[in-house]
């Protein structure tokens, strides 16, 4: 039985710049990238209502924010690796 071809990692980090979460469905892990959907907006709506108002829009979300820069890494780093693995395996 052959391999299926993985996606190529930039297609994944490209997708999980533009839309939250969906580089973790697009490497076939869909419950992770509704995780990491949750939490962003968890944090983000956290450190919304705990900023001082005059702190800036970018300090008010950077619980959330902080959430989006983990999975944009984590869906590129496990889109990577298995293409890496996939590519290795290649007679």
């Amino acid at each position: 039985m052959a391999e299926v071809t993985p996606i190529n990692p930039y297609v994944v980090l490209a997708s999980a710049i533009v839309l939250p979460g969906s580089g973790q469905v697009w490497n076939r892990l869909p419950f992770r990238g509704l995780t990491f959907l949750f939490f962003m907006v968890l944090l983000g709506a956290f450190t919304w209502l705990t900023a001082k108002p005059e702190v800036s829009m970018v300090g008010k979300l950077a619980g959330g924010l902080f959430v989006y820069a983990i999975s944009i890494f984590d869906a590129y780093k496990t889109a990577r690796v298995r293409h890496a693995v996939w590519f290795h395996r290649q007679p």
